[in-house]
């Protein structure tokens, strides 16, 4: 049966989500403040990858034992700015007991996984239906490390990959050299996941699924969504600053934006901003050939549409603190120590850096589910690091959710109500 869907944001899970609601024959209206894919949105500066590996969450067995530092060191690659502590303290009580056995590191991971699955295809196809096909490479992803005791030390959680059905080849140095001739030889050996991909340009291709879903029928309307009209447990309308759009069902995918519009739809979650910062270097000398994640830095280095882009961190300071553009540069100065062939000198007008906002849970998993105010309002944020991956997969969830059939893979372990009332 048709309805008449609103979905609250035009980010890559919006996206997603309003083509695969077309799809089932739905009246889709789109509401977003502004640009899709604009500098603005978390996908338009992210690392670019489309990881079927992302299945670990953040926090790990033994992390609580480097908070002390986190706090100290406001230039690490996970800082907490002390002005913001007692707020987030109760999202970092949970971040840190969601890690605490590996456990339960293994049972997200299996969660994760069904989501992130085969994202490459997904996206791929949806690119091609957009029109920008181009943007989506699926060559692999290769984790690089100084040696092998290296990567033994984080052998846990790629055991986990593996119980989850993570698959890959290890190169040794030479191997490395022969997949990577311009990476600094201090990296020794190296992973490579053939199932991994990239997006060349998150923003544009975001953009290019909404300008999709309005050639098919969509109606994208640029308003600030600040609640519902829910009566008798059904929905009403999607009340805007500008006033109602009449609706039957809601997707709420406004990424960092989402937690006030849970709370409206009866679920307070502890939705919190993971800031990831980026820097981009147009134009470079020299790239690598497949998208890299250093250990020793901790970030993803990617050629794109518009140069050579280094993105990670993880600064916990809120939505409205200002950014703190030294982060970037710490990225920028990794990344030319992982090409010696790029020059030192880079003239300022050549680097780009951004500062975006990951809607992060602190079990690392997202909300996906129905409300608990009304079925008829769909959870659908909080990815984290795997908004752009896991998008694809979660708008055909989201999909399934609207027309009352079963989703094609288990989503218990996402619903927003495993919190309890503790926030």
């Amino acid at each position: 049966m048709a309805r008449p869907v609103v979905v609250i944001g035009a980010g890559a899970v919006g996206a997603a989500s309003a083509l695969a609601a077309l799809k089932d024959g739905h009246q889709v209206t789109i509401l977003d403040p502004a640009e899709p894919g604009g500098e603005q949105a978390a996908s338009y500066g992210n690392g670019c990858w489309l990881s079927p590996m992302s299945v670990i969450p953040p926090a790990v067995p033994g992390i609580w034992k480097k908070l002390p530092k986190y706090l100290s060191d406001p230039l690490g690659p996970l800082a907490i700015r002390w002005r913001y502590l007692p707020r987030v303290a109760p999202w970092l009580i949970r971040y840190l007991a969601s890690g605490w056995r590996w456990e339960d590191v293994a049972k997200a991971a299996q969660a994760l996984r069904p989501l992130v699955q085969d994202a490459p295809r997904l996206h791929q196809a949806l690119a091609e239906q957009a029109g920008v096909g181009h943007l989506i490479e699926r060559r692999g992803l290769m984790y690089i490390y100084p040696s092998r005791a290296d990567f033994e030390a984080e052998r846990k959680a790629w055991d986990i990959r593996h119980q989850v059905g993570v698959r890959w080849i290890e190169l040794d140095a030479d191997e490395l050299r022969q997949r990577e001739p311009e990476l600094d030889r201090r990296y020794g050996f190296g992973v490579f996941v053939d199932e991994g991909g990239h997006c060349t340009d998150p923003g544009a291709y975001v953009a290019a699924l909404i300008a999709l879903a309005e050639a098919e029928g969509a109606k994208l309307i640029r308003q600030h969504a600040t609640g519902f009209r829910i009566e008798a447990g059904r929905l009403k309308a999607v009340i805007t600053r500008q006033g109602e759009v009449a609706c039957d069902a809601a997707v709420i995918s406004a990424g960092v934006h989402s937690k006030p519009l849970a709370r409206a739809a009866g679920d307070d979650v502890p939705l919190e901003s993971e800031r990831g910062y980026h820097a981009e270097i147009s134009d470079p000398e020299v790239a690598p050939r497949h998208g890299l994640m250093p250990s020793d830095g901790k970030m993803s280095i990617m050629r794109t549409a518009r140069g050579l882009r280094c993105a990670g961190q993880v600064e916990i300071a809120g939505i409205e603190a200002a950014p703190n553009w030294q982060r970037a540069e710490i990225l920028k100065n990794h990344l030319l120590s992982c090409f010696p062939g790029l020059p030192r000198d880079i003239p300022a007008e050549r680097i780009k850096v951004w500062l975006g906002h990951r809607p992060s849970m602190p079990d690392g998993m997202p909300c996906l589910g129905p409300s608990r105010a009304s079925a008829d309002v769909i959870h659908a944020f909080g990815h984290g690091h795997t908004g752009l991956v896991a998008s694809a997969r979660t708008g055909e969830v989201v999909a399934a959710l609207l027309a009352g059939r079963a989703p094609s893979i288990p989503i218990a372990s996402f619903d927003s109500r495993r919190f309890g009332a503790f926030f």
